[in-house]
């Protein structure tokens, strides 16, 4: 019902674009006069109706591409990262690459001040799962690093949320890498 109401307001707005004088005769000249300043308010009001619907489509993108009883979604988070400094996520879920991400140093700062990336959202069916996170970057003493996290997902109805996890480990000086399902 509420997707029908959007493709109605939808359909609403583009004829009332196609048919105003606006459309067809492009910007107005400005005279100064008071109908140019008619025009220029609704110039502005299309231009916000049009905004207001593109974020209403991507939010019903959103919802039928990824339905909340399948809904996966992946999100790398970042310790302190003084024994590893990170250069690529790549996330596979049964066997199938379905992330590849390389971090600029903006973007691992912000981790590092307790950002949270979504990597990955993805639609699974009910059941087991594995997801395996291959991490690249410098470890201790600038040292070429890669490794990886396992866990078998146990998808069941309803959204769900996976971190992948990178932490510094101060008893051994090595950085950890685990994921997590969160409940």
């Amino acid at each position: 019902m509420r997707h029908a109401g959007l493709a109605i307001r939808v359909i609403a707005l583009l004829a009332t674009m196609a048919c105003s004088p606006l459309w067809a005769a492009g910007p107005p000249k400005n005279s100064g006069t008071p109908a140019d300043s008619g025009l220029e308010q609704d110039i502005q009001t299309l231009k916000r109706q049009v905004m207001d619907l593109n974020r209403d489509l991507f939010v019903l993108e959103e919802e039928m591409l990824f339905p909340s009883n399948t809904q996966v979604q992946f999100f790398v988070a970042l310790d302190s990262g003084s024994f590893f400094k990170l250069d690529s996520v790549q996330l596979h879920i049964d066997g199938k690459e379905v992330a590849d991400y390389l971090y600029t140093e903006r973007e691992v700062q912000a981790l590092k001040r307790g950002g949270v990336q979504r990597l990955h959202m993805a639609n699974l069916a009910t059941g087991e799962h594995e997801v395996i996170a291959h991490f690249v970057g410098r470890g201790p003493k600038g040292r070429d690093y890669r490794r990886a996290a396992v866990l078998k997902v146990n998808k069941q109805l309803g959204p769900q949320y996976v971190e992948i996890e990178i932490r510094d480990d101060p008893a051994s000086q090595q950085p950890t890498f685990a994921i997590h399902q969160w409940q």
